[in-house]
């Protein structure tokens, strides 16, 4: 992939410089940090669109003879749980298993890291913040290591993951009817047609379907990166899928298509390092910690943190969001508005995804996509913060900040 993106004045040869000696080392290790890696999310949130479509993942099977609702959500993955005898003949009882195996959340968490969580939420709530947000407070939000729960491939498929991404692209971007979104593997071929459709568009209409078409690029991206390529004894090995990356992004297995989800990837990439860049004066102040209780790894993460600011600065060729929402103040306002519901509403979606792990995941990308556009159209507010106080006008959770930063790093 090669040359400019559309829409901005950046080329890719020189995100992919940056990135790679400069950013992504750093980021990696920030990830690592306790701050960050800890991510408190709830994953028992029913789907509000439709019933769930008895799709077997770590939540409950919904198939009669697998008692699998009755096994703690933290069960480990690969845990020697076998169903009886009678279960097992059924091939659908095998899938399940299976899939119990790779999407079970590893909640296990030891003692020391829960005293510090309740530490943590005692110094999160005496800050004053922006918004809270509902899933923090409810009995069913758990804190998961992120490090313990990467995301890969789980074997989650077909018509309930395809369902979730049909409903993003066809209830949330902007569009008639009539158009076909792109990435619809059920939809008749539609040419260029799609194409003269969306650089007719607004700037801003077609940034949110990028954005979305980007997201969706890197979750696949990483699912063909971290993929279960076999399991002898019963001892799973991940890696590159070379012939699932081709199917997915070749240029001719995917009719052109693959390159233009690669270059909406690295859009994706943009948007949020100009959030990175805008959000800094927040964390620059002394009155800001990455609180853990642990006086010294605070102090390094912070460090570390300060000085990915200072990088993202130095990029040249940041995409101008002031560019975006710059027309008259009342249709600016109502189409920012209209942005902000359309993105709350696929952070709804992502309750709808089948597999735990893969909910884990598009919930923590889509919340620090979120958190993303949230800095860039309060760039005002972050601007006039006061030094030594909290601040009124913009606040982030330590979720979001999570959040912000992990989706960065995928």
């Amino acid at each position: 992939l090669t040359g400019v993106l559309d829409d901005c004045l950046c080329d890719i040869e020189s995100i992919d410089d940056f990135n790679t000696f400069k950013i992504f080392p750093k980021i990696q290790k920030l990830q690592e940090r306790d701050y960050f890696r800890y991510y408190k999310v709830n994953l028992k949130r029913p789907c509000p669109f439709w019933a769930d479509d008895g799709h077997c993942s770590i939540k409950d099977c919904h198939v009669e003879p697998c008692p699998e609702s009755k096994i703690p959500v933290g069960i480990k993955a690969g845990s020697a749980n076998k169903y009886s005898k009678a279960a097992n003949n059924s091939k659908e009882l095998e899938d399940c298993e299976q899939a119990n195996k790779l999407g079970a959340v590893n909640s296990t968490l030891s003692n020391q890291s829960k005293e510090a969580f309740i530490d943590w939420a005692r110094y999160d709530d005496s800050q004053d913040h922006f918004c809270e947000l509902d899933d923090e407070r409810s009995p069913d939000a758990q804190y998961v290591d992120l490090l313990l729960n990467p995301e890969r491939y789980t074997g989650y498929k077909g018509p309930s993951a395809w369902r979730v991404w049909n409903s993003i692209y066809e209830e949330n971007c902007f569009k008639p009817r009539s158009v076909y979104r792109p990435l619809n593997p059920l939809a008749p071929s539609r040419g260029e047609s799609f194409y003269t459709w969306l650089e007719g568009l607004c700037l801003e209409k077609r940034v949110f379907y990028k954005l979305i078409s980007g997201l969706h690029a890197s979750i696949n991206l990483h699912l063909c990166a971290n993929y279960l390529l076999e399991e002898t004894w019963g001892k799973p090995r991940w890696g590159p899928n070379v012939k699932e990356f081709t199917r997915r992004f070749d240029p001719i297995e995917t009719k052109g298509e693959g390159p233009r989800r690669l270059k909406n990837l690295y859009f994706l990439y943009l948007i949020e390092l100009r959030a990175l860049s805008k959000v800094a004066p927040y964390f620059e102040r002394s009155v800001v910690d990455l609180y853990t209780g642990n006086g010294h790894e605070d102090a390094e993460s912070k460090a570390l943190l300060l000085d990915i600011f200072r990088d993202t600065k130095s990029f040249h060729m940041h995409f101008d969001e002031k560019s975006m929402f710059a027309g008259d103040k009342k249709g600016a306002k109502s189409l920012k508005e209209e942005f902000r519901l359309h993105f709350k509403n696929i952070s709804r979606i992502m309750d709808c995804v089948g597999c735990d792990k893969c909910r884990l995941w598009g919930k923590l990308q889509t919340q620090g996509l979120g958190t993303a556009l949230k800095i860039l159209f309060s760039e005002k507010e972050i601007q006039n913060l006061p030094e030594n106080s909290p601040s009124k006008g913009f606040q982030l959770t330590r979720q979001e900040i999570v959040a912000l930063v992990n989706a960065f790093g995928r």
